[in-house]
């Protein structure tokens, strides 16, 4: 299979950069998500990436493609959101392999902050009761939930959050309180990274970057909230850091739908020097900088997620 890489992404003019995105790695895994990435999985792909990839620090593969110079079976790693698992587990495990990543952060839900979504996540995940009534939520079609079992969590849960997840912020986070005030849960503020955790990611050969303060759809947001949750995250992180953080991840990151081009230029305005987004696809020397496609790896088994790595690399050759 590593031929077959060589093929598709060689070095220079037409090489192909593959940029992974993951978010987190749980100790162990999830009765709830399995298929959730956990350690022993992600030292698996660990060992399989970095015996076939050149993976690159993002900010290094930018540079080389913008100069068509990126070496065969080029691939970046990167993280969303901020979790805490991302230095506790997951960024020993990518030193075991000789790896680094870019964790893409969102300075709002540093140091003991929750971002919604994990909101309803807990309060399903930790409910004791077999069903959860929520008719005083008072979204469309959820009056009752079975959360009964592992699977019908998940279900809950993936109900619940496409109910809210486009509603306006303030209205969001009510509808999360009011649904761990049902499920009878105290929600945990320990899921993100402490200040302290960042740094110490930076020092350890990692790159950080920003995904704005809060997390929001950019695409609903009025032009100047646009520049303040990008203007001010990177201001947080610089100062943090004592360093520029010229990398970006548009939140959600679906093009023309979390994000539009009042957005991209926004990013390029605040002196970014290259944003990703969760467009599949792998980039090439014509690709926009301020909108990097990324891939993301689900697949358990190595051959399955080589071939559709294949096909992701292949699509884009073809477009």
């Amino acid at each position: 299979m590593k031929f077959v890489f060589s093929k598709l992404s060689p070095a220079g003019r037409n090489a192909h950069l593959s940029i992974l995105i993951f978010h987190r790695v749980l100790p162990e895994p999830s009765l709830i998500f399995p298929d959730e990435m956990h350690a022993r999985r992600f030292d698996r792909l660990c060992a399989w990436l970095a015996a076939r990839f050149n993976v690159l620090a993002l900010d290094e593969a930018v540079n080389l493609l913008a100069k068509n110079s990126l070496p065969e079976r080029a691939m970046a790693i990167t993280f969303d959101d901020g979790y805490a698992d991302n230095h506790d587990v997951a960024m020993p495990i990518l030193q075991k392999h000789g790896l680094s990543a870019t964790f893409f952060v969102s300075t709002g839900y540093l140091d003991g902050g929750r971002m919604w979504n994990d909101g309803v996540i807990e309060s399903v995940s930790r409910c004791r009761s077999s069903r959860l009534c929520v008719s005083d939520l008072a979204l469309p079609d959820l009056s009752s939930l079975d959360v009964g079992s592992a699977p019908a969590k998940r279900v809950a849960i993936e109900r619940v959050i496409a109910a809210i997840k486009y509603l306006p912020q303030e209205q969001r986070a009510e509808k999360v309180e009011q649904l761990a005030e049902i499920a009878d849960v105290a929600l945990p503020d320990d899921l993100m990274l402490r200040s302290q955790d960042v740094v110490r990611m930076r020092r350890e050969g990692m790159l950080i970057g920003a995904h704005t303060v809060s997390h929001p759809i950019l695409s609903t947001l009025a032009p100047a909230a646009i520049h303040r949750e990008i203007g001010e995250s990177k201001a947080f992180l610089e100062r943090l850091l004592d360093e520029p953080v010229t990398l970006f991840a548009y939140p959600n990151g679906k093009p023309e739908q979390d994000y539009t081009q009042p957005s991209v230029e926004a990013v390029r305005a605040h002196g970014f020097k290259a944003a990703v987004s969760t467009a599949w696809g792998s980039a090439t020397s014509d690709v926009d900088l301020f909108q990097l496609p990324r891939f993301t790896p689900w697949d358990s088994n190595h051959l399955r997620f080589g071939l559709r790595l294949a096909k992701n690399i292949w699509n884009s050759k073809v477009r």
